[in-house]
């Protein structure tokens, strides 16, 4: 199939990628030191801040693999989303205000201030490998493969290499206010293009009637999949999928950064909310489009294939350009958000450790550097990603292998003060090694099955995983020294503190409570379960 754009459509899309560079530019002459660069000066606000998480999470890979998951898995893949809120709202209510009372750069660096810089250095490193390897270079690799499809006359690294160079280049002038504020644009040109898929695909399709029709699974339209199901069953949401959504929306530097940016702890948490009432729409404006698709296209193979034909399809000119520029954003915010986030883990919890002489300025500079040096590597990378076939198979394990024993060491390190630097150091020793063992056992043995569902499947794993270490990580606690009750009331969540929380919200009106606002968005989620259930 060939996809061919008129002028109109390639001046908007020229435009757009002008404008972000320009706005890059335009923040560059902003900044005066570290804080400025790499949290945008304490300064932002919650649209900003709700719209950056949103985009952030959003790229090339969730706006082709949402659709194909509408149109040949069902709607269990929403489950991500919905859980994603419940994670957002626990971690407003729990992580944030510490990390905001504590003023760190990086999220790591709340596990020194609990255990010890090796912690730090352990959780650091983990979020640098992941964000380059992962994060970028896959981000970088399947949106070439997308638009490789609507410019066939570019090879695929070029295309990779103009990504990331557009990329870098307002990501390295700009900082996070440049990431942040870009970042908001393209959530706004996301949602505004996937909304308009949406409705000329389900105007094309003939309405709802022929979508229910045209599969033969009434269950595909179900959120909550039966317990013998083989990619999710119901109990997986509420361990593997929890867990992961939680180290991605509250321990992962690549996100959270953004909520240290803020003006203060009300603007972080109503940002944090905001970000889950947007991530609500994906199952009408991302998974919809694919379930109408297989009446349009009903011996479609390629499911990569259903997003980028839809468009074409669909749309006239001029709006092709506009949901194309989307789709160029959703890239764009993933590209941008990494590249900034290693940054700062680098700067932050490694040169500024081993060089704490070095002013803020410096350390701005050498941010910098080191955004460009993490784009070439990316750059470099993305393209081998194509010849590791089970490496690319279990990307989407990634995060089920790597992230337990990082939750691990915040859930215990937060909620419990029997917790201490030798637990939490033989938490990573065992919670590392099991990561080890998974990792090898996966990919040296991938045919093979356990005799038990609670093992077949990654998301149970990824939750024994969790609870293996953190059981490790307390019975570790009964050697050593525990940190003296001072330090310990700067990072660990009393019952105090959410009584004092609760005096303060009673001065503000009832619409400025995020409490309020988060029980309002989990009756939008109960309602929308039980609509698709």
């Amino acid at each position: 199939m060939e996809f061919n754009l008129g002028n109109l459509d390639l001046s908007i899309i020229v435009i757009y990628l002008i404008g972000v560079i320009l706005l890059g530019f335009y923040f560059s002459s902003k900044h005066e030191d570290a804080e400025d660069y790499f949290l945008a000066g304490r300064n932002l606000t919650w649209p900003i801040i709700g719209f950056s998480l949103f985009a952030s999470n959003m790229s090339s890979n969730s706006l082709v693999g949402l659709a194909g998951a509408g149109y040949a898995d069902g709607f269990s893949v929403y489950s991500y989303e919905w859980m994603a809120v419940f994670v957002l709202i626990l971690f407003a209510v729990f992580f944030l205000p510490f990390y905001l009372k504590n003023k760190i750069f990086t999220i790591p660096e709340y596990l020194e201030k609990r255990y010890s810089y090796t912690v730090r250095a352990y959780a650091s490193s983990i979020a640098i490998i992941l964000n380059i390897l992962v994060d970028i270079a896959a981000t970088l690799y399947a949106g070439g493969l997308v638009i490789n499809l609507i410019f066939p006359g570019f090879m695929l690294w070029q295309i990779i290499v103009g990504l990331a160079i557009i990329a870098g280049i307002y990501t390295i002038a700009g900082g996070l206010s440049a990431v942040m504020y870009t970042d908001a644009v393209q959530a706004v040109i996301l949602i505004l293009g996937s909304t308009l898929v949406t409705v000329f695909a389900f105007n094309a399709a003939g309405g709802w009637e022929p979508v229910q029709a045209a599969f033969d699974n009434p269950d595909h339209f179900k959120i909550m999949k039966p317990i013998d199901d083989e990619k999710m069953p119901w109990p997986s949401v509420f361990t593997g999928v929890l867990l992961i959504g939680f180290y991605f929306w509250g321990t992962n530097q690549y996100i959270t950064q953004r909520t240290l940016a803020s003006k203060n702890i009300r603007q972080g948490q109503w940002g944090a909310i905001f970000a889950g009432f947007l991530k609500l729409s994906i199952l009408f404006i991302m998974i919809f489009p694919g379930a109408f698709a297989k009446v349009l296209y009903p011996e479609m193979e390629n499911l990569d294939m259903i997003y980028p034909t839809m468009l074409f399809d669909l749309l006239p000119t001029g709006l092709l350009g506009i949901v194309l520029a989307g789709l160029i954003a959703a890239m764009m915010s993933s590209l941008d958000s990494g590249l900034n986030s290693v940054s700062t883990l680098i700067t932050m919890d490694f040169v500024n450790k081993f060089k704490p002489n070095l002013s803020s300025k410096k350390l701005m500079k050498i941010g910098r550097y080191i955004t460009a040096i993490v784009m070439l590597i990316a750059i470099f990378w993305a393209p081998q990603i194509g010849n590791f076939e089970k490496l690319w198979d279990y990307l989407q394990q990634t995060l089920g292998w790597f992230c337990p024993p990082i939750v691990a060491l915040f859930v215990m390190g937060l909620f419990t003060k029997h917790s201490n630097d030798n637990g939490a150091k033989a938490g990573i020793l065992i919670g590392g090694g099991l990561t080890l063992a998974i990792i090898l056992f996966a990919v040296l043995s991938p045919g093979y099955k356990f005799n038990s569902v609670y093992l077949d499947n990654f998301l149970y794993v990824a939750f024994w995983h969790f609870i293996i270490t953190c059981v490790v990580i307390y019975l570790g606690s009964f050697t050593g020294v525990n940190k003296p009750a001072a330090a310990l009331a700067k990072v660990v969540w009393t019952r105090d503190e959410f009584n004092r929380e609760t005096i303060e919200l009673k001065q503000l009106s009832w619409y400025k409570n995020y409490r309020i606002q988060a029980l309002l968005l989990i009756v939008l989620v109960v309602l929308i379960m039980i609509i698709y259930s």
